[in-house]
């Protein structure tokens, strides 16, 4: 699927008022993130408030999705672990990382998960093309991945490859909450601490440990072009 169609057949833009930008500045706690989420959810579903696209860092925390095992949370005691209602396993969040909470109507789009978890990938991996970096999709994995050549083949014989984005997404009323995580400069030695989304055998990877010495704000640029690309025009949220 190219770029282009899927922006064009998947997801057209609709008349009506723009999907709103927010960048936070600072750190967010997660049970702070989690209730503005709720409260923006509830509005969208009732019509009273537009979409929103929120961007992100928090403080270093494990969330853990409805398919969490609890074997793969290896050092419990490493950081603060919240149960979140979004599908997939553990996952890290901490600075350095960009989170991106994509609260979109899929009433006013598509009523289809799938296509919009593939909407969410194609996001990621329109970024980091624009980066000159190769993001890739499995079809038994989900979140975006990066192919390391230069390292020892897995015992099977395949290409070693590293998880650069995690793709976690809930709906209520079909609008959609949660969303990407994408490792721009975070401590990966972080991650270590579970099993991160249940998938052993495959490391993680940032844009500096492949050579992208890229300022967050550079990196927000670059996902706007391209969640515009894909879900059609945002606006930059001013709040007084």
């Amino acid at each position: 699927m190219q770029r282009a169609e899927l922006s064009q057949s998947m997801w057209p833009v609709e008349a009506g008022n723009p999907v709103r930008w927010r960048i936070s500045e600072g750190l967010v706690s997660y049970p702070d993130a989690l209730a503005e989420m709720e409260s923006q959810v509830a509005r969208i579903a009732a019509g009273e408030a537009d979409e929103l696209i929120w961007l992100l860092e928090h403080p270093p925390l494990y969330t853990a999705g409805t398919s969490a095992d609890a074997k793969d949370l290896l050092a419990p005691d490493r950081f603060p672990v919240f149960a979140t209602g979004r599908g997939g396993e553990y996952t890290y969040h901490g600075p350095g990382q960009r989170v991106v909470y994509v609260m979109l109507d899929l009433k006013r789009r598509r009523q289809d998960v799938r296509a919009f978890v593939a909407a969410l990938e194609e996001v990621v991996i329109g970024t980091l093309a624009d980066m000159n970096i190769r993001g890739e999709r499995r079809e038994d994995r989900v979140g975006v991945w990066v192919q390391r050549p230069e390292r020892p083949r897995l015992p099977d014989g395949s290409m070693t490859e590293d998880k650069i984005a995690a793709i976690g997404i809930r709906l209520r009323k079909w609008v959609s909450f949660h969303g990407v995580s994408l490792n721009v400069d975070p401590e990966l030695d972080h991650f270590g601490g579970i099993v991160p989304c249940g998938i052993s055998h495959y490391g993680v990877t940032s844009l500096v440990d492949l050579g992208q010495l890229v300022m967050m704000s550079d990196v927000d640029t670059i996902l706007k072009a391209n969640v515009e690309r894909v879900f059609g025009a945002v606006e930059i949220e001013h709040r007084g």
